[in-house]
């Protein structure tokens, strides 16, 4: 599937979200499997709380929901592909944080700092990781 046309979709929805316990109406739904889940396992309860669409890497589960499904070859990486994709699309200056020991508050008094002054968003706590980041980006408007 082509990130654009999952973009597409993405501008319509009402964002995204990769719990199925905190999914609303109107937002793709991301089936990420982890060791001790699979999130394929909720689509039903997904669908029935009005997800707009399931994104998923499991040929079962879209053969099961082919209309409400996009099969594709890595959920975490079509996240991931998004992101990039509609940070890219809003062409919006990013500040970036590297090194060992206090990230956080520095991003945290960062963020207080020009938030003042300029519309920002930041990832919330420290959930600076391959999910975290992704789901960041795709709060920009």
């Amino acid at each position: 599937m082509n990130i654009e046309v999952i973009h597409e979709l993405f501008l319509k929805s009402d964002g995204v979200s990769i719990d199925s316990r905190s999914i609303t109406g109107n937002q793709l739904f991301f089936a990420i499997k982890g060791e001790k889940f699979n999130a394929n396992d909720y689509i039903p309860n997904v669908l029935e709380n009005g997800a707009l669409k399931i994104i998923t890497d499991d040929k079962n589960a879209h053969q099961i929901f082919p209309n409400e499904s996009i099969l594709v070859e890595n959920v975490i990486v079509a996240l991931q592909q998004l992101a990039n994709y509609h940070r890219k699309y809003f062409k919006v200056k990013v500040l970036a944080l590297t090194g060992s020991n206090g990230k956080t508050t520095t991003k945290e008094l960062l963020y207080s700092c020009l938030s003042q002054k300029y519309e920002c968003i930041a990832t919330i706590g420290n959930l600076n990781n391959h999910l975290g980041v992704p789901l960041t980006l795709l709060r920009i408007t």
